[in-house]
């Protein structure tokens, strides 16, 4: 019998740090968006190792979450080998990890989720650089673009923008995407529109590198929606 209280302590500690731990993940989820519908957390480990600070594995389930104003549709993560600082979580202090973690994931994006982020400094940024990067000559312009719409298709992406300063001119971007390697992307073919008048046709395109830190396994994209499953790293 007291070996069966025994244990029945050991579970209920048990509980009692993976519960802590769940409601703190969350809660440091929560401060990295500003607004989310759906969250689950589960936590893989055993009790010696949570309260050693070491997480073998922990999954997250998300829906439309706002990350500094970018709409994502869908997110499904699993996260390996994280080092927490537990002490101070069991404290009541905010989760903090202490090493770089390896993330590997599904992203969903659908076509009105990334029209909702048009107006977010980082998706307007990125495309400004994009502009700039397929037509250097644009680059005086690319800051005053107001961008309006983007629509997925089979392996293409069309983006439309305006000029918000001078004389109104429409910018219409169609540009073919594909992955050519675990981190580089293949932006051909494009082609670039001003009212019209093509400013720019290569077949060839440009290719983007995304950095050590980014492994994409797959990018698909079908009308309306965008695909992408792949590792990438998390810094402390």
């Amino acid at each position: 019998m007291p070996e069966k209280n025994s244990e029945t302590r050991g579970s209920y500690k048990s509980r009692i740090v993976t519960n802590i731990l769940t409601k703190a993940l969350k809660l440091w989820l929560k401060t990295q968006v500003s607004q989310i519908s759906q969250l689950e957390i589960e936590i893989g480990a055993s009790d010696r190792q949570l309260l050693s600070g070491c997480i073998p594995r922990v999954s997250i389930f998300a829906t439309h979450p706002v990350y500094k104003g970018l709409h994502i549709t869908q997110v499904q993560l699993v996260a390996e080998n994280i080092h927490i600082n537990i002490g101070s979580v069991l404290k009541g202090q905010a989760l903090q990890l202490l090493e770089i973690i390896p993330v590997f994931g599904e992203l969903i994006l659908h076509e009105e989720d990334l029209n909702a982020s048009l107006s977010s400094e980082l998706l307007s940024t990125a495309l400004n650089d994009l502009l700039v990067q397929l037509l250097p000559e644009h680059s005086p312009k690319s800051k005053s673009m107001n961008w309006q719409n983007i629509n997925l298709d089979c392996g293409q992406a069309t983006i439309s923008a305006t000029t918000t300063e001078g004389s109104p001119e429409t910018i219409n971007i169609f540009l073919g995407l594909k992955l050519l390697g675990a981190s580089v992307l293949q932006l051909a073919p494009v082609l670039i529109k001003s009212n019209l008048v093509a400013l720019l046709e290569d077949n060839n395109g440009q290719c983007v590198d995304l950095g050590s830190d980014v492994d994409i396994q797959e990018l698909t994209l079908i009308p309306e929606k965008l695909v992408c499953r792949g590792r990438i790293n998390v810094n402390p």
